[in-house]
């Protein structure tokens, strides 16, 4: 009898320690991308910032000061991809936000998909998915490690922005449908909209927010120490505007330009953070009945288009990013009462960084330029129809990369080869062009090391162009009348990115040390002790971690 307690007593045991050895993890993943945030952004406004917003995070949190991307071109799609991915074009496949598809020549959209229907919309913005996005992510990771018991929930008003992070096994993405202003989704994750997000487009709030009218948040005059003034050559204008400073009438410029207009204003962030706000309630992210960890991956994409036509030295930038810092200590707060301090864990970083206007630029002295891409076009076909006698050799020069005629080569039997030395030998003579590089040729030899590496990485064969260009430093492509900024290139304006994780499992500090926007994935991965993604190329930041 002694026996057989003692043995019971002895199971018991055992099962106890096998369910305290459970894995622990948070409540919450929150992955907040801020669409074109410069590293710089962190401190450039600091003197503003509040408390509990942008200083909350360095404050709690670990932040990775030295953040790069590891490849070229640096665009949106590409960048969402690889913080969730932990891996590169190359191999992840998101070669631009469009390309072309070398075996057909046909063009292709990041999130294309014809395949599927819009839900909630019957625009062709509804006829996205993720499946041309070849590797998996850390949000894939987490649902194959939990028996897809997680929610995972992808929102961003750019359909690219809220798709690529969520990744294949997503519950839901949603993304903005200007027409009518509504958040829509696509078959490919449900057939109907759920009635909290059907309850949350019949608000109209992207209508009400715009009637607001888009004024500074404090008085225009205390903006000079970091911004331009407000009316200068270097921003861009909407139609109906006479001059690009404040107040911006949006209750006027919608008549117009319709709900479009908000994702180039604050009120952008604004729908896209109280609808991310609804969804942890309706869906009760964070609170999973079989404790499985929940993700929430949110991208912020006004401040891209803010910065596209405004320029990163304009009072719109400051205005955009001082009221972005009260609304993540809003957001904070939110999550706190809602999840838990200390029950999620969140990270903020961006999918690529910005230049100056090259213009600005230039006019206080600096080094600069514009790569007028398609004037380039124009006379590299000029002169390949006189060297070969046909014209449309080059098909396309997108993502800073030439595009060749693939079927009309093959039809007339040209030399790929003498076409692709023709081209080369004629870039080198274009005004702020550094490198040309023959992509399946010897000529990454004659490249740094570590722009070698990262045209490599942006290189995937049967998505990118043949011929890689490299410009000079604040070269980008545009014109000399180019208003706002944009971004794309190799340089640490375009590439040097924030990273700060808080909360759950991550210790408080910083660090100078390199890394790159691969290693977030693979961090992450660590943190919720997941198999990182089956294309990562990355390492976790282990100093991020709590042991």
């Amino acid at each position: 009898m002694m026996r057989k307690k003692f043995s019971f007593l002895l199971l018991l045991a055992l099962f106890s320690n096998v369910v305290s050895a459970q894995v622990e993890r948070p409540k919450l993943v929150v992955g907040l991308m801020v669409d074109q945030m410069r590293w710089d952004y962190l401190y450039r406004f600091a003197d503003r910032y509040g408390n509990d917003g942008f200083k909350r995070l360095l404050r709690d949190g670990f932040s990775c000061e030295n953040t790069l991307i590891d490849y070229v071109p640096t665009f949106t799609a590409i960048g969402h991809s690889s913080v969730y991915t932990g891996s590169v074009p190359a191999i992840h496949g998101i070669a631009g936000n469009d390309w072309i598809e070398q075996q057909t020549g046909t063009s292709m959209y990041c999130t294309q998909d014809d395949a599927v229907e819009g839900v909630g919309t019957k625009e062709k913005e509804g006829k996205q998915s993720p499946r041309n996005l070849l590797a998996s992510t850390v949000t894939d990771q987490l649902k194959l490690a939990t028996n897809f018991q997680s929610k995972v929930i992808g929102i961003a008003i750019k359909d690219r922005g809220g798709i690529l992070p969520a990744g294949h096994f997503a519950d839901a993405a949603y993304w903005f449908e200007a027409n009518s202003g509504d958040w829509i989704s696509s078959t490919y994750y449900m057939q109907n909209l759920p009635n909290w997000v059907q309850d949350f487009n019949k608000q109209k709030l992207a209508e009400k927010l715009l009637k607001q009218d888009w004024n500074t948040l404090y008085p225009i005059e205390t903006y000079k120490n970091n911004s331009v003034d407000d009316d200068n050559v270097y921003e861009g204008k909407w139609a109906g505007e006479e001059t690009p400073t404040f107040p911006r009438k949006t209750s006027l410029l919608m008549k117009d330009a319709g709900y479009e207009l908000i994702k180039t204003t604050p009120f952008g962030n604004t729908f896209t953070l109280d609808f991310a706000k609804e969804a942890i309630k309706q869906e009760n992210l964070g609170k999973n009945p079989t404790k499985a960890t929940d993700f929430l991956a949110v991208s912020l994409s006004a401040t891209d288009y803010v910065g596209h036509r405004y320029s990163l030295s304009s009072v719109e930038i400051e205005d955009i990013y001082l009221r972005l810092d009260q609304e993540l200590a809003e957001f904070f707060n939110y999550l706190d009462k809602t999840v838990g301090k200390g029950n999620y864990t969140f990270f903020l970083t961006a999918d690529h960084a910005a230049s100056y206007n090259s213009r600005y630029f230039m006019d206080m002295r600096g080094n600069g330029g514009y790569f007028f891409s398609r004037q380039i076009m124009r006379n590299l076909n000029e002169q390949l129809q006189a060297e070969f006698g046909l014209d449309k050799i080059v098909s396309s020069l997108m993502n800073y990369q030439v595009h060749l005629n693939y079927g009309l080569i093959e039809k007339q039997k040209l030399d790929e080869e003498k076409i692709k030395k023709s081209i080369i030998k004629m870039l080198r003579h274009e005004d702020g062009v550094a490198f040309v590089v023959d992509m399946e040729g010897g000529e990454n030899m004659m490249i740094p090391a570590q722009l070698r590496e990262k045209i490599v990485n942006g290189y995937n064969r049967k998505r990118s162009g043949a011929i890689q260009i490299i410009t000079e430093p604040q070269w980008y492509d545009g014109t000399p009348r180019s208003t706002g900024t944009t971004h794309g290139t190799w340089t640490p304006y375009d590439s040097h990115i924030p990273l700060v994780f808080m909360g759950w499992g991550v210790n408080k500090g910083k660090t100078n040390k390199m890394v790159h926007i691969t290693d977030i994935a693979p961090t992450i991965s660590a943190l919720l002790h997941v198999m990182e993604p089956n294309g990562s190329i990355g390492q976790p930041i282990v100093e991020v971690l709590q042991k």
